[in-house]
């Protein structure tokens, strides 16, 4: 089942405000008739009761009519006339009107689905929706992807509530599934982001989408142990990141060299300081030493591989490659004050 994005007002808070006014109109009816009471005839002749202005509201509204109980007074049928024969119209029509939100927003949620199978593509799926899966998302806007070419694949119901509030498109159901794969359209997608609970869904999820897309789209997985990282790569992940030797290797550092802690920190929190970003080269930097520009460049992605300025190879801008630098993330308002 395909989630979109929350909207801000769903269909059960529409039929909630229309039975609101539902209701307080036949409260009002109820009121003016109990009021006037002593201005309508009943059958019975014994007066009308607070229970018989709940019958007459009702029945008046709803246009039963049973004519048990009528305006006898000039007085009674003036207020028939200018109150309680617009309120039966209103009635009607909020009645009709959430028979026609219900069917608009079926409708309008079928056409969406539709749209977006035709529009989806070089999108990126992110399996689980979990600390992991939820930065990763936030890393992939800061880079400028556009939260409509996100998919998040997730079984919970509290992370698919998450990911819909923020804005994304969620599938319910397991990414070992093929079925679920293909519903989030995983042979056009651009990159595969691996972020389940344990690395025994990670490895199947892996599988199943090298099965799926013929090792065509890349795959980034994350690990908790280090052991199964060349399980996963052997799975078809094109990338494995260990998260639990990374936090162990910050947790060294430290200790060590307490200072890179705050540096690293700065790296990997947005609007911070500093971040790590990537772009290709100009023309005008083809032939110069990455040392010499102004944007302070760390290493060089030259035909898919890393060159850092250590290696004689980096010791030169070519033509196509990418820089990998550290820009100013700061805030605007604080870079200009």
């Amino acid at each position: 089942m395909i989630h979109f994005p929350a909207q801000r007002r769903g269909p059960l808070s529409a039929l909630s405000l229309r039975l609101a006014a539902a209701l307080g109109l036949v409260f009002a009816v109820v009121a003016a008739v109990y009021l006037g009471r002593d201005g309508y005839r009943d059958v019975n002749e014994d007066g009308l009761t607070l229970l018989d202005c709940f019958y007459y509201a009702v029945v008046s509204l709803s246009t039963t009519g049973y004519g048990d109980i009528t305006p006898a007074t000039p007085s009674a049928r003036l207020v028939n006339v200018l109150f309680i024969t617009p309120a039966r119209v209103l009635f009607l029509i909020i009645l009709v009107g959430t028979t026609l939100e219900v069917l608009t927003e079926q409708y309008r949620t079928g056409r969406r689905l539709s749209r977006w199978r035709r529009a989806v593509k070089d999108h990126v799926i992110i399996c689980g929706y979990g600390t992991k899966g939820r930065s990763a998302v936030s890393a992939l806007m800061e880079n400028g992807l556009d939260r409509s070419r996100i998919v998040v694949v997730e079984r919970s119901a509290a992370a698919l509530r998450q990911a819909t509030s923020a804005g994304l498109v969620a599938i319910e159901g397991s990414a070992t599934r093929s079925s679920v794969l293909n519903e989030a359209h995983v042979k056009n997608a651009k990159a595969v982001i691996i972020a389940t609970d344990s690395d025994d869904a990670s490895v199947l999820v892996a599988l199943t989408v090298r099965q799926l897309t013929a090792g065509q789209v890349r795959i980034i997985a994350a690990a908790r142990e280090a052991e199964n990282a060349p399980l996963l790569k052997q799975s078809g992940a094109h990338h494995v990141i260990v998260s639990s030797a990374t936090a162990g290797r910050l947790l060294g550092l430290s200790t060590s060299a307490p200072p890179l802690i705050d540096v690293v920190e700065d790296l990997l929190t947005p609007g911070q300081g500093m971040a790590l970003a990537m772009r290709s080269a100009e023309r005008s930097e083809v032939g110069r030493s990455p040392r010499e520009l102004d944007s302070l460049v760390i290493a060089l992605v030259r035909r898919g591989k890393v060159v850092t300025l250590a290696d004689r190879a980096g010791a030169v801008i070519e033509t196509g490659d990418m820089l990998v630098h550290v820009r100013d993330d700061r805030p605007q308002s604080s870079t200009t004050a």
